[in-house]
């Protein structure tokens, strides 16, 4: 039976390769995410570090070519690939993996999600319990949400069934090259399928997206003459 799932990604690094399965590939946030980071070396900083740069714990690899602004909190464990942005005032949570060539902006938050190479979530984003494809690029004030209110199971309407995820915390798989416009928010249990556009201000319920769409929405204005 075919993967209900839309096509996600063209290429994977060969770390993840080896633990991804691509019909549930948001298991890849657990155990072997979890894996993938306790295997890092104690210390594996290849930048100079300034004090205006908070690197806590341990377990934190950076590559070469890596920037990290005044006021930047990193938590390890930790992978930070080479030639990344990582702005003043964003906040790196334990447990990421950060690819080759990706931005973490200002003030923008990461929680143990997966950025592909290229990734960029550059202006006031939450990104949470998620994993963003190749070139995905998050507009300002774009919100991956995590967690529902009831604390449940995050489950994936797929029609009229429901796809189990077996997790209480996940946020959205982007497929490579998704765009999101500024002030979008993602519910928990979002998967959106490879080149597709988000126009802004979308609220995108739970749920499988295809490839190379364009999601608006539609809104209508009323304008009327003040009352002096």
């Amino acid at each position: 039976m075919p993967s209900p799932l839309p096509p996600l990604f063209e290429e994977l690094p060969q770390v993840l390769v080896e633990k991804i399965d691509l019909e549930t590939p948001w298991a890849l946030l657990g155990e072997a995410l979890d894996e993938i980071l306790a295997a890092l070396p104690a210390d594996a900083i290849d930048i100079s570090l300034t004090p205006d740069a908070h690197v806590l714990g341990d377990r934190i690899a950076i590559g070469a070519g890596t920037r990290i602004q005044p006021g930047a909190v990193i938590e390890g464990p930790i992978w930070i690939g080479r030639d990344v942005q990582i702005r003043t005032g964003a906040y790196l949570r334990a447990g990421n993996w950060v690819g080759d060539g990706c931005v973490i902006g200002t003030h923008t938050e990461v929680k143990r999600s997966i950025l592909l190479p290229g990734a960029k979530a550059p202006h006031l984003n939450y990104v949470g319990d998620s994993i963003l494809g190749r070139g995905v690029n998050l507009g300002a004030g774009t919100i991956l949400s995590n967690f529902r209110h009831d604390g449940q199971e995050v489950l994936i309407p797929d029609g009229s069934a429901r796809l189990s995820t077996g997790r209480r915390k996940l946020g959205a798989v982007l497929g490579d090259g998704v765009l999101t416009g500024c002030n979008t928010v993602l519910n928990p249990g979002v998967v959106v399928g490879r080149g597709t556009q988000i126009y802004p201000g979308v609220l995108l319920r739970s749920g499988l997206y295809p490839a190379d769409s364009i999601i608006k929405l539609r809104q209508q204005i009323e304008i009327i003459e003040r009352q002096t």
